[in-house]
């Protein structure tokens, strides 16, 4: 696949709540604070500033809308499990995430992303758990392969996948900094869209 145009659509708060879509397949995007949600999707869009990254984690409290190729979507969701967020924050953002799952109906797959330098947390463990309960196609992007050693790279993807609990096949290791795992994860996106426009029929 190859992204010839992206642009932004909208933004929705937690006050709004309009997900009802744009009729084409969506790609959301999950993930902690600060795990480099807005850099990964600048990668894909070709951009630098088609997402805006904040300084401070936990300060993404919208649900973000970017148009890729005129045919697919990019949903950018609340980065979730900042710890010096209030309660009411938290909730406030796990109400947005829970509610535009709730009511999209052309969510098409999920990229979920972690830091490839920290084990995920229970909160990447919620999340993954969340989405195998509904049924949502999921793949685990690392981000940040940059930011380790070459010799890391086995044992930090053998982290994530006994963490977990996910096959080592279903890990896409990136960097927004070299572009690296780029055309898999866009290659990815593609098999999303497809099996979306094209569910397989189950016989009666």
């Amino acid at each position: 696949m190859q992204i010839k145009s992206a642009r932004f659509l909208k933004s929705e708060s937690g006050v709004t709540k309009n997900y009802s879509g744009f009729g084409v397949p969506e790609i959301a995007i999950v993930g902690k604070s600060n795990v480099g949600k807005s850099s990964i999707i600048n990668m894909l869009a070709n951009q630098k500033k088609l997402a805006k990254a904040s300084s401070t984690p936990g300060r993404t409290r919208l649900v973000n809308y970017f148009m890729f190729n005129d045919n697919f979507v990019l949903v950018d969701l609340p980065g979730y499990g900042f710890a010096k967020a209030s309660k009411s924050e938290q909730s406030s953002w796990e109400s947005m995430i829970t509610g535009y799952f709730a009511e999209t109906n052309f969510l098409a797959g999920i990229i979920m992303l972690v830091d490839i330098r920290h084990k995920p947390s229970q909160n990447d463990i919620d999340m993954l758990n969340y989405l195998y309960a509904y049924n949502i196609p999921v793949v685990i992007v690392a981000t940040k392969q940059d930011k380790i050693k070459k010799s890391e790279m086995a044992s930090k993807v053998m982290d994530i996948s006994s963490t977990l609990k996910v096959a080592k096949e279903n890990i896409i290791m990136t960097s927004s900094e070299t572009r690296f795992g780029k055309d898999k994860v866009l290659a990815k996106i593609e098999q999303f869209i497809d099996s979306f426009n094209h569910p397989v029929e189950v016989a009666d």
